[in-house]
């Protein structure tokens, strides 16, 4: 009977391992997540070993509008966008003598970018899978990228072939660019496909709420992978969410970049929080209890994910602070397509990622919205959901 108990229980275990091993996750428990809302969406993609999630999730972002739009469904190509930002970054990575940050990150700027000047395609004309294998992994076209570059700018004077040498080693991974392709019968060019598209980049703007910059003035955001040095509107955080409310409202989706490195992130639960705990809000023992446990202790108790429970109120100077001492990094970008709900009442962002559909929720994350509040690095909205008096002191035409 112990044998049996045993092979049972180690049958469950190693069952359980290898769900995990796949991503999966049971869903948590405690928290009761009601969808309020949702723009439509296409599907969940997986950007695997790749740091091109700036680039997933603004496709993701353009696909929504398109739909919104009244356009059709159109699966748009990451690594085109990918692609060429490496060869810009790696221009200006040259003239800055190496001075910048030079990978596979970048910014919410890069992709409307892109697309302005280059155009876009659909994914079946361009997967940026070159190198066998049905998933991305970009380690090693990185890895030789980078070295390439620091030899060009070791050298005094710049050979006229440094440029082809460096296209031609990203011809070989992601694929030679296309010039032409039929796409449904008809034929197009990278631009005239965007042209196609009821898109217009110029309809696309984006918002930070930081302190050291002037509110209502544009500013470049300092962190490393806004390579490009892309400008945002500053304004405070109270009128940065109310914008992100105002998208919502419009049935439009958000194009958001935030930081994922938090302790009040559970990848595996797919939950994003910000928990508190208020002791003039207990009584008896259980104020006694909480008052008398040392921080890490505290910690171990807000961050355990077992339930619900009251959130931090975010201020102005609250996220200041956390930018400023390296707590509040660019670190990820997602999607933020709807609003959900917990059986307590806190309010939440429900967010599309592009790590594939794992977890409880199929590759959707819930993240709240003091948690937004705290670590939103900046938005990127149409303008048209921009509410009038943000819109006029920020002088957006």
């Amino acid at each position: 009977m112990k044998k049996l108990i045993f092979s049972v229980l180690f049958v469950a275990l190693a069952f359980g391992a290898q769900a995990q091993r796949k991503g999966e996750a049971q869903k948590p428990e405690g928290y009761k997540i009601t969808d309020k809302d949702c723009v439509e969406v296409t599907p969940v993609k997986d950007q695997s070993r790749s740091g091109t999630c700036w680039s997933f999730s603004g496709t993701a972002f353009l696909e929504s509008e398109i739909l919104k739009n009244g356009g059709e469904v159109v699966d748009l190509s990451e690594m085109w966008i990918v692609r060429h930002c490496y060869e810009q970054k790696a221009e200006k990575f040259v003239r800055l003598h190496g001075m910048l940050n030079f990978g596979q990150g970048g910014a919410t700027h890069d992709v409307m970018n892109a697309i302005a000047e280059f155009g876009i395609v659909p994914e079946e004309v361009y997967r940026g899978l070159n190198y066998g294998s049905e998933k991305h992994n970009h380690y090693e076209v990185d890895a030789l990228l980078r070295g390439y570059l620091e030899g060009v700018v070791k050298q005094k004077t710049l050979s006229p072939a440094w440029k082809d040498g460096f296209n031609a080693i990203l011809d070989v991974y992601f694929g030679p660019k296309v010039e032409k392709f039929t796409y449904n019968g008809k034929e197009y060019t990278p631009k005239s496909f965007a042209e196609s598209l009821p898109v217009d980049m110029a309809d696309y703007v984006s918002f930070t709420s930081f302190t050291h910059h002037p509110f209502y003035t544009q500013f470049a955001i300092a962190v490393p992978d806004n390579w490009a040095w892309g400008l945002s509107y500053n304004v405070p955080i109270d009128e940065l969410m109310e914008i992100m409310d105002s998208s919502l409202d419009a049935g439009r989706s958000i194009y958001w970049a935030t930081d994922v490195s938090e302790k009040g992130f559970s990848r595996q639960l797919a939950l994003g929080v910000v928990p508190t705990v208020k002791l003039e809000n207990l009584e008896g023992t259980e104020a006694e209890r909480w008052g008398k446990m040392t921080p890490q202790e505290r910690d171990a108790a807000l961050y355990s994910f077992s339930k619900p429970t009251a959130e931090l109120e975010i201020n102005q100077q609250m996220r200041q602070e956390a930018y400023d001492k390296y707590e509040t990094t660019d670190d990820h970008g997602m999607q933020i397509v709807g609003r959900a709900e917990d059986q307590i009442g806190n309010k939440y962002f429900k967010v599309k990622n592009s790590w594939g559909e794992v977890g409880p929720y199929k590759g959707y994350y819930y993240f709240s919205y003091p948690f937004a509040a705290y670590k939103t690095m900046n938005i990127v909205v149409n303008k048209n959901v921009i509410p009038a008096k943000i819109r006029k002191a920020c002088g957006i035409e």
